[in-house]
């Protein structure tokens, strides 16, 4: 899901000056009106609609935008998509959107049929028409299958595309919602089966319940039958966690191994396996992820040195196995990446015999399969196309079969069918292009941060590009949470942006995990300002190249990344002439008790730590807009039912700049959540605003 929600690239485009007075708030300066942190409330939706319309009223009366959302719209509802597989149960499981199915399709087909080049799809659920039956608004969240019987399903289902879910049994015979089944009210929660008859579950029990990031705590037994407030406490972590999530590790072997998985942190955690006698810890570092068990060995991702009771040290980075059988055995290393290489946990799967792991080599992606014998693993590198990006997108542990994505800028996406068992490979599926690259080139550029650092960036531009200086470039990053950016095929990106002369840049900067966990770690906490510092350094290398100038250059990125977009607005003003800001934290005095803030303590920090606080004081967006200052005119996106992120932040800084009366542009969807991708028509809407925003702005 990961590599599918960043294929959506919004693209953006420049706003005119006069939506800054339009934009101006006539309430006194000083700290927002508290009215705008009720999310709901009357007077901050009549404050939204009237932003919201100032923004249309630039952006959609632009001779552009028509033309703009046209194309947005043919990328998004194209039918040649590729149909994102999961198998369940043998069957090969699709969710799928279209212009005729706005809320989405929940399909089914066998792997024979879906090999094909035209699959005979079963629909298993209509979600339109169950919203116009519910007069709900459902928007998919997912489903948790009971394995290995994979029949019995827990349906996710969203209002409006928040992070909190209902879930509801769903019968995959029948195809029908289980009458008296399991049904779990919205709440943000966690669900796993125990067996067929029971369910694992953490989520809001009541008052007291919750951590002071929003999340649950408390995991309880459900049996069949039983109501929701008739489960037995399994066990609890404490309100100061950051969750405390159940899960079920189940081999091709039929091994059955049921966890806890305490997030004592963002990025710690405390395993226990859940026994007759209680709960009994796993021998992992605080910094490791479970994969999945194989063999009946658990494979986890280590994010920090690791010295076992036993055996050697296993560096960070790596892929480790143990046996739960044997607590004081040695663990196995099965793969440690090497200076320049990563690998990410949503990135490795397990099939019923082996272990399948996408790793970036340089930012490119590589994969390999290893494979557990009596002298420890064997690794088999996996022959798939050079110069992409490579993800996992399923894996199956009833056999060795797995999903893998290969894509890159000018590649469009191809999905491969692995078997990891003899190394078999086939192309199933393969994206045409969305457009014309002919002329397009990638390269792998370099730029020296202020601590001398190396910083990559790729660069896709026009081959013939003169470098004069005058080439509308659009520079994108997240830079946090360890999370890797790497090339990805984007028809909006192309046709909204390339084709139209533009220059697309993705730089590498630290805080991700492009190279490791010592990259994050870098630019964790109050090492921030290198994050910062790499941006505008890869900034002022186009520069210095003469691909483009400040009068040219844009800057786009959302969530972390729309935090990023803030600190360059605020402390590079003179850089950038578009700045998008998606779904950002702009607050960071007061982020830890905004929507689930405090669970992103150990990644940016805590007010409650002076020397943290003050760092935060020093980079926080809201807090250093100042009067007097040439900011260039942003466009700011949100979500009103974004509950992660929330969309107070984007509302205090545009009250701010309006206060200040610095032109800005602002867009607050009333659905879609932090994703924003609740239907597609929303998706081309956002992307064609974002165009036309930086045509305004770096075009004309």
């Amino acid at each position: 899901m990961r590599a599918l929600a960043l294929l959506l690239i919004a693209l953006s485009c420049p706003l005119p000056s006069r939506a800054a007075t339009a934009s101006a708030d006539p309430a006194p300066a000083g700290e927002p009106p508290a009215f705008l942190a009720e999310v709901e409330g009357d007077q901050a939706l009549h404050w939204v609609g009237q932003r919201n319309a100032q923004t249309f009223d630039v952006l959609e009366h632009d001779r552009r935008y028509p033309g703009f959302h046209a194309d947005a719209l043919a990328v998004a509802q194209a039918p040649e998509r590729i149909p994102t597989p999961k198998v369940i149960g043998g069957q090969v499981y699709n969710f799928w959107q279209d212009a005729a199915h706005r809320r989405g399709l929940w399909r089914r087909t066998d792997l024979r049929s879906y090999r094909g080049a035209s699959p005979a799809w079963h629909t298993v659920l209509d979600l339109d028409a169950l919203s116009a039956s519910e007069h709900a608004n459902w928007v998919w969240k997912g489903v948790e299958c009971e394995e290995p019987s994979g029949t019995r399903c827990l349906l996710l289902l969203s209002d409006a595309g928040e992070d909190a879910t209902t879930a509801r049994e769903f019968d995959l015979r029948d195809e029908r919602f289980v009458p008296g089944g399991f049904v779990l009210p919205r709440s943000k929660q966690t669900v796993a089966w125990e067996d067929g008859d029971t369910l694992l579950v953490a989520r809001d029990w009541g008052p007291g319940s919750l951590t002071a990031s929003g999340y649950p705590f408390i995991v309880k037994r459900l049996r069949r039958g039983q109501a929701p407030d008739a489960a037995v406490e399994v066990t609890r972590g404490t309100p100061a966690d950051i969750s405390v999530t159940p899960e079920v590790l189940v081999d091709g072997d039929g091994h059955r191994i049921v966890l806890v998985d305490r997030g004592v942190t963002f990025f710690t955690k405390a395993y226990g396996r859940v026994t007759p006698q209680g709960l009994a810890p796993l021998p992992l570092p605080p910094k490791a992820t479970v994969i999945g068990l194989v063999a009946g060995r658990i494979v986890a991702k280590l994010d920090q040195d690791w010295q076992p009771k036993a055996g050697p040290a296993i560096p960070a980075g790596s892929l480790a196995a143990l046996d739960p059988s044997r607590p004081d055995a040695p663990p196995q290393l099965v793969f440690a990446p090497g200076p320049r290489q990563s690998v990410e946990a949503e990135s490795v799967g397990v099939t019923h015999g082996h272990v399948v792991a996408a790793i970036a080599d340089n930012v490119r992606g590589r994969a390999l399969v290893f494979t557990p014998d009596a002298a420890g693993w064997r690794t088999q590198r996996v022959s798939l196309p050079d110069n992409a990006s490579i993800t996992l997108v399923d894996d199956n542990r009833r056999d060795d079969h797995a999903f893998l994505q290969v894509t890159g800028f000018l590649t469009p996406s191809q999905l491969w069918l692995l078997d990891a068992g003899t190394g078999a490979l086939e192309r199933v599926k393969a994206l045409p292009a969305q457009f014309d690259a002919s002329g397009l080139v990638v390269e792998q550029l370099q730029a020296r941060s202020t601590d001398g650092t190396a910083i990559p960036y790729f660069a896709v531009h026009r081959r013939a590009m003169k470098l004069d200086g005058s080439n509308p470039t659009l520079l994108t990053a997240y830079g946090g949470f360890g999370i890797s950016s790497t090339p990805l095929y984007s028809g909006a990106t192309g046709r909204l942006w390339l084709l139209r002369g533009g220059v697309y840049v993705l730089a590498n900067i630290r805080g991700g995990g492009e190279f490791g966990p010592a990259w994050h770690e870098a630019g964790r906490k109050t090492g921030r300002q290198r994050v910062f510092d790499d941006f505008a350094a890869v900034g002022r290398d186009l520069i210095a190249r003469g691909i483009t100038t400040p009068r040219r250059l844009g800057i786009r990125g959302r969530s972390n990344g729309g935090l990023l977009m803030g600190v360059e607005f605020t402390q590079h003003p003179e850089l950038w002439r578009a700045v998008i800001i998606g779904v950002p934290l702009l607050d960071m005095l007061h982020f830890e008790t905004m929507a689930a803030g405090a669970s992103w303590v150990d990644e940016y920090g805590s007010v409650s730590h002076p020397e943290e606080r003050a760092f935060l004081a020093r980079i926080s967006p809201l807090q250093a807009l100042r009067p007097g200052v040439a900011y260039p005119e942003p466009f700011i996106f949100t979500s009103t039912r974004d509950d992660r992120v929330g969309p107070v932040h984007a509302r205090r800084f545009a009250w701010r700049l309006g206060q200040l009366g610095v032109p800005f542009l602002y867009y607050e969807d009333t659905e879609g959540g932090h994703a924003g991708t609740a239907n597609l028509g929303e998706i081309a809407h956002e992307q064609a605003l974002e165009a036309t925003y930086l045509a305004r702005r770096l075009v004309d």
